[in-house]
C-alpha cells in the first residue's frame, strides 16, 4: 500500500468517526430532550373538566321518588286544611266563584310509621294539570270537571279520582278516601299518602320519577340584596273581591307566615301556622269559560311569557315564568335571563290573575 494511499483510508476513516460521534451526539440529545419532557409532563398539573354542583345535599326535593300531588278546597268552610307544611310545593290559582284552590305536592315522606292525611280534597281544574306533569306527579283529585276530564285522557295523566274510592262516611281502618264528621260536603273529603300509594299498586302507576326539579334549589343561602330588590316584609296579593292571600315575614324563623281570607292559617294536622320559606308569584290572564254550564269555570293562559316575583328573607326581584307546552317545565328567569337560585325551602307559587294589584310592605 503506498503512502497516498494511507492517507486516504486515515481520511475515511476520521469521516466515518466523526459520523458515528454526531449520530451519537443527536441520539443522546434526543433521548434526554424526550425525558425532560417526560418530567415536565408528570410534574405539570392535570387540569379536571369542571362538574356540575352537587345537588345531593338539597333537603327539600332529594331521591327519586315520584310527587303526588292533591287539589285541596281553600274554602273558608275547609279551612284549616291537613298536612300543608308537609308539602315540598303548594300551587294557588283562580277557579270558578273568585274563589281558589290549592295543589299540594308531597315527595319522599316515609309513611310506614306514620301516615299523612291530606285535605279536603276537591275536583281537578284542567289547567292545574299543566302544573302536575311539569312536575312528573300523580295527581289526586276528587271528581273533575269536562276540561280535567279530556286533558287526562288527552294526556295521558297518572290520576287517582276519589269518587271511585270515596266511602261517604268516617275513616276506618280501609278506607282510601273518607268523609270527616267536623266539616260539611264538598268540604269534608280526605285522603292520605299511604293510601295514594296503595292505589298506585293496583294501577301500575311508577312511583319512581328522575325528573329534575322545576325550581332550581341551591344549598348556600339567597338573599336577595340587590339594587333592584323591593323590601318584603308583607305581601298581599289580591285574588278578587272574595279572596285575597298575605305572607307575612318572620325574621328571626326567616320564614313568611301565610293568612287567607285575612285569618292566619294553620295546619289542621298539627295545628302550627303555614309558613314557607320561598314565595314565587306569576300574573297569568284568566278568563271565563264558555262551556255552556254558566258555572264560571276558568281558563288560564299558562303557556306564555309571564311577569313575577320571586320572594325570599325579606327582599322580592322581578323574574319571568316561561312555560311553552303541556308537560313542558316552567322556566323561572332573572331580568338578565338567568334561572334564578332558590333557597333550599318549602315554596308557595302564587299564579294570580294578571292585573292583581300587589302591596309590598
Amino acid at each position: 500500500m503506498d503512502k497516498k494511499m494511507k492517507v486516504w483510508i486515515g481520511i475515511a476513516v476520521v469521516i466515518v468517526i466523526g459520523l458515528v460521534a454526531v449520530l451519537g451526539v443527536k441520539i443522546y440529545n434526543k433521548t434526554h430532550k424526550a425525558e425532560e419532557i417526560a418530567v415536565e409532563k408528570q410534574e405539570e398539573p392535570v387540569e379536571e373538566e369542571p362538574v356540575e354542583k352537587e345537588k345531593s345535599n338539597i333537603k327539600i326535593f332529594s331521591g327519586n321518588s315520584r310527587p303526588i300531588a292533591f287539589m285541596i278546597d281553600n274554602n273558608v268552610n275547609a279551612q284549616p286544611q291537613a298536612s300543608l307544611n308537609k308539602a315540598y310545593l303548594v300551587y294557588e290559582i283562580l277557579v270558578e266563584g273568585g274563589e281558589t284552590r290549592l295543589m299540594a305536592l308531597f315527595k319522599g315522606l316515609d309513611v310506614s310509621k306514620e301516615d299523612v292525611t291530606v285535605g279536603p280534597i276537591r275536583s281537578a281544574r284542567h289547567y292545574f294539570i299543566d302544573y302536575a306533569l311539569e312536575n312528573d306527579a300523580i295527581y289526586a283529585h276528587l271528581g273533575q270537571s269536562p276540561q280535567a276530564e279530556s286533558y287526562i285522557k288527552n294526556f295521558n295523566v297518572a290520576d287517582i279520582n276519589g269518587q271511585i274510592y270515596d266511602t261517604g262516611k268516617a275513616r276506618t281502618s280501609k278506607s282510601l278516601y273518607w268523609r270527616e264528621k267536623a266539616k260539611k260536603a264538598p268540604h269534608n273529603a280526605y285522603t292520605s299518602i299511604k293510601s295514594i300509594q296503595e292505589i298506585c299498586q293496583k294501577q301500575n302507576y311508577k312511583t319512581t320519577s328522575n325528573k329534575k326539579s322545576v325550581l332550581n334549589y341551591v344549598a348556600e343561602e339567597v338573599n336577595l340584596d340587590r339594587p333592584n330588590a323591593k323590601v318584603a316584609n308583607s305581601i298581599t296579593i289580591p285574588y278578587g273581591t272574595n279572596h285575597s292571600v298575605k305572607y307575612v315575614y318572620n325574621e328571626q324563623a326567616g320564614r313568611y307566615t301565610r293568612y287567607s281570607k285575612g285569618k292566619k292559617q294553620t295546619d289542621e294536622a298539627t295545628g302550627e301556622d303555614v309558613t314557607t320559606k320561598n314565595i314565587i308569584i306569576s300574573f297569568i290572564k284568566n278568563t271565563t269559560l264558555d262551556d255552556g254550564e254558566g258555572k264560571g269555570r276558568q281558563e288560564l293562559s299558562n303557556f306564555t311569557n309571564a311577569d313575577g316575583y320571586y320572594i325570599t328573607n325579606g327582599k322580592a326581584v322581578r323574574i319571568t315564568c316561561k312555560k311553552q307546552f303541556v308537560g313542558g317545565q316552567t322556566e323561572y328567569v332573572d331580568e338578565n335571563g338567568n334561572e334564578i337560585n332558590v333557597n333550599d325551602g318549602n315554596t308557595w307559587i302564587n299564579i294570580c290573575p294578571i292585573d292583581a294589584k300587589l302591596i309590598f310592605e
